[in-house]
């Protein structure tokens, strides 16, 4: 059944949306002449994808993930923290191309993880069919010929069954290879959602943008897009209020914000209610990347004091820049980075007096937030 657009309650929702997307241009505003920009679009992207695994009901310390990014685990990642650090690389992979590349053909095909690459043989990037991607990351080949012998192998065994006067079965799209019936439903036609899902996004096209991004969460959540994989509409989402230009210089937190929202107002039984808890949730993470902001500029502040009459070979201003850029800091992160000692990333962090975050003896990090 198609997602229904008619009666939206604009009188209750009209007020929701405004401060959405006050509080969004502030934050967009603040952040596009910040001098911590960068440290606080990393931060986001960390926060978020422990967030993404919080509402689903698991638990990733902040403190693993990151170390789990920079290759320095101190034992095996479970599951959870596994798939936080691949909502992770999505946040990333998201900001890092244009705009409007998550919600085109060959952005969504790469996110939704279809297993192929586009054959650029003859047209140009992003345009022409997608093949099977063989071990050395190269598109594989097709024989032509070999394809139009299948072809005509097909339709003479069909003509075959119907001369016999046997049923002809309804063509059935194969599933794809990397895909198991245990563990995915082969009725599920994903293609077919994901198809209903943006066409919901162009007919609201006309609508305020916070609006169709609201409308945009609890349709994905309505329609059940994905079997797997529910953390990426939110992102996909947050791609689209970016590609409008409403948050051009971030990627919204969208899951973060979700998290100050109560579990009974994000599924309650009226849509009405479900779309005013999805604009209550862009609100909140907007309000929370501008408290985080705040926070690393006066941190930014309080340690450039202590640069103040160092010699000009001093890797203090480094590691300053090395916590402004990451939530959390181990003595090896630091000593793979400023190329120092142990003893010498020791003496550096308690020079800056920097909070130790995971209150452990061994394995310790540091950070400012």
């Amino acid at each position: 059944m198609a997602y229904a657009l008619d009666n939206l309650p604009l009188d209750i929702l009209i007020g929701p949306i405004s401060r959405a997307t006050e509080a969004l241009t502030r934050l967009d505003e603040r952040l596009a002449r910040s001098p911590v920009r960068d440290g606080w679009v990393e931060r986001s992207h960390f926060a978020d994808a422990a967030a993404a695994l919080w509402l689903e009901g698991e638990l990733v310390h902040l403190e693993d993930l990151v170390l789990h990014d920079a290759h320095m685990n101190i034992r095996a990642p479970t599951h959870a923290l596994t798939r936080a650090h691949g909502v992770l690389r999505a946040r990333r992979q998201i900001f890092a191309q244009e705009r409007d590349w998550a919600l085109g053909r060959h952005g969504l095909r790469q996110l939704v993880g279809r297993g192929g690459v586009p054959a650029t043989k003859g047209g140009r990037a992003g345009e022409g069919t997608f093949v099977p991607e063989g071990e050395t990351g190269e598109p594989a080949e097709s024989d032509p010929l070999a394809n139009a012998f299948a072809a005509i192998d097909a339709v003479l065994e069909r003509a075959s069954r119907v001369l016999d006067g046997a049923a002809v079965a309804p063509t059935e799209k194969p599933a794809p290879p990397d895909r198991q019936t245990l563990v995915y439903d082969p009725d599920w036609d994903e293609d077919a959602r994901l198809d209903e899902w943006r066409a919901v996004l162009a007919d609201t096209r006309d609508l305020p943008v916070v609006l169709r991004a609201a409308i945009g969460l609890e349709a994905w959540t309505e329609i059940d897009v994905l079997q797997h994989g529910g953390w990426l509409g939110p992102l996909l989402v947050a791609a689209l209020l970016r590609q409008e230009g409403l948050a051009a210089g971030h990627l919204a937190s969208l899951h973060l914000g979700a998290k100050y929202i109560p579990r009974e107002r994000r599924r309650a039984r009226h849509r009405s209610d479900r779309l005013l808890a999805a604009l209550d949730a862009i609100h909140e993470a907007a309000l929370a990347g501008l408290k985080v902001h705040d926070r690393l500029i006066l941190a930014r502040e309080r340690m450039e004091r202590r640069l103040r009459s160092r010699r000009a070979s001093s890797k203090l201003p480094d590691l300053v820049d090395l916590v402004l850029a990451r939530p959390l800091v181990s003595t090896g992160i630091i000593q793979a980075r400023l190329k120092v000692s142990k003893q010498g990333a020791l003496n550096l962090i308690g020079e800056l007096s920097l909070r130790e975050m995971t209150g452990r003896g061994r394995y310790r990090a540091w950070g400012i937030l």
